[in-house]
């Protein structure tokens, strides 16, 4: 690595409020020449803010940003590239339509007379592919190309306009293993000539792989900063969750039997989606609660999505009671019996300009198909009964859920489902982002779920959560399955090191 004297890029005290939100407090950071330094920490850590911030999308409350030594002000994404600040994100912000040649050179045309050179364009973008040793056709249209390639053209593109920090937000999210090797391969020749890298990543063996040093966020503050080879997966994974390996819970659920033949048994046998999620086989029978536990990126949300019909797997099958289940899309898994509470409620769970009857509504109304409308009356006599049940807060059953609190939404969500009389129910982060309240409404709600005989998997990052109610526990690590847990192994020491292996 280059000489730490001197940071290409310096963030000190930055702090990023939002109206009841402290997205950033005194974070510091710091990026030294021909370095790649990972950027780590779950969802709503900071690090998205922290990379909006520097590069203009979002104008900093307190604390400096210094690029070479001096203090910037990007006021936009545009004006932090000219600087020398690039970032290339998962999705390729580039222009799909046009050329290979055209994205490379976009807005930076040689013209004579007011008219674009092509041919010296054409030339500027093989030069701009060669500092990478990537050979293929200018002249293709970039979204002709698989996303390795456009990521590298967008990284090339980087590179050409002078960059001294190139800033990467999940490069290999969407990539195979030789992809991945292809970039890692650049990334450290970029580092060889001295580009400072921001790597960010859910990804735990790619941080040990190609990073020298770990900043680490939780809540929007900073937890630390790190020399990758010095820290351990399992201190980084406690960095990152905020827990120690001594902290246990002893509330739990006794393991139960998944017999086959025992009413409602779920089979899920080598469901998966090439570069979302390797084959996964897992059973659960009624009456059983199975945790998925794991980092963010881990899986989790691919698996529910996958067994739900939402992601459509290229591989595997789902078994009810030994029958194989079609699950194509959602509508068949509602059809089946099958529910599922998303993880992101506000964007794919709850209609928000629906009252709260109609949104209970949704899911059995599917079931039964648009041709059978369900009566007026029996839609009041059920949503006022889970509104009672569930403890919704809401003066009337036709309030717009988009105007309840978060906790009374995920409620809303729970009661779509409950009116749908499932027999298997996947609950993904059900507890993220409500009250203490709402909290241990919904913990009790899955307990008795579980005593009335449904078949439930419940993807969570609260580890306490799991090790509380889960009779087994499925910890899964980089897009497959790593280990399985019951009995008296289920404790968040036992998950946490199963993450780490």
């Amino acid at each position: 690595m280059a000489d730490r004297a001197q940071p290409v890029l310096s963030a000190r005290g930055v702090g990023k409020f939002f109206p009841g939100v402290k997205a950033l407090e005194n974070v510091d950071f710091s990026l030294m020449p021909g370095e790649i330094h990972a950027l780590l920490g779950e969802n709503g850590a900071g690090k998205s803010t922290l990379i909006k911030v520097i590069t203009g999308v979002h104008p900093r409350d307190a604390g400096t940003v210094t690029l070479d030594g001096r203090e910037i002000h990007p006021g936009h994404p545009g004006e932090a590239q000219q600087l020398g600040i690039s970032t290339v994100f998962q999705e390729v912000n580039l222009v799909p339509t046009l050329s290979v040649a055209e994205n490379l050179m976009l807005e930076r045309q040689t013209r004579k007379f007011g008219l674009i050179s092509w041919k010296k364009t054409a030339g500027d973008a093989r030069e701009a592919l060669k500092t990478l040793g990537l050979d293929i056709d200018i002249n293709r249209a970039l979204g002709s190309y698989s996303v390795a390639i456009q990521q590298l053209v967008a990284i090339a593109r980087a590179v050409a306009l002078d960059a001294k920090v190139l800033i990467l937000d999940e490069p290999t999210a969407s990539l195979d293993a030789d992809e991945i090797k292809t970039l890692f391969g650049i990334m450290r020749s970029l580092k060889a000539k001295g580009l400072g890298i921001v790597f960010v990543t859910h990804f735990l063996d790619q941080v040990y792989e190609i990073t020298d040093r770990i900043t680490i966020l939780r809540n929007g503050g900073l937890v630390g900063t790190f020399d990758t080879a010095t820290l351990s997966q399992i201190d980084l994974i406690n960095h990152m969750l905020g827990r120690e390996l001594a902290e246990v819970s002893s509330h739990r659920h006794h393991a139960k039997s998944t017999a086959t033949g025992r009413k409602n048994h779920i089979q899920i046998k080598n469901l998966g989606k090439k570069r979302v999620l390797k084959p996964v086989s897992l059973e659960l029978s009624g009456g059983e609660i199975v945790g998925l536990a794991g980092l963010l990126g881990s899986g989790r949300t691919e698996l529910a999505e996958l067994v739900f019909g939402a992601q459509r797997a290229d591989s595997g099958l789902v078994f009810m009671d030994e029958k194989p289940v079609m699950l194509r899309t959602p509508r068949q898994a509602i059809r089946a019996g099958f529910g599922l509470c998303p993880e992101d409620r506000k964007q794919d769970g709850i209609v928000p300009e629906l009252g709260v009857r109609e949104n209970i509504a949704l899911a059995l109304q599917g079931r039964r198909g648009w041709l059978r409308p369900i009566p007026r009356a029996e839609q009041d006599k059920f949503a006022d009964e889970m509104i009672k049940a569930l403890g919704i807060a809401t003066p009337d059953r036709e309030k717009p859920v988009g105007q309840l609190s978060g906790g009374n939404q995920q409620k809303v969500i729970l009661a779509r489902w409950l009116v749908s009389k499932p027999v298997f129910l996947i609950l993904d982060e059900p507890t993220r982002g409500i009250d203490v309240g709402a909290h241990a409404d919904i913990i009790k709600l899955i307990r008795d779920l579980c005593d009335e005989g449904l078949a439930l998997l419940v993807a969570s990052s609260e580890l306490e959560e799991i090790v509380a109610f889960a009779d087994r526990v499925a910890v899964l690590r980089d897009r497959e399955l790593a280990s399985e847990l019951s009995g008296a192994d289920i404790t968040q020491n036992n998950i946490i090191e199963a993450i780490a292996r």
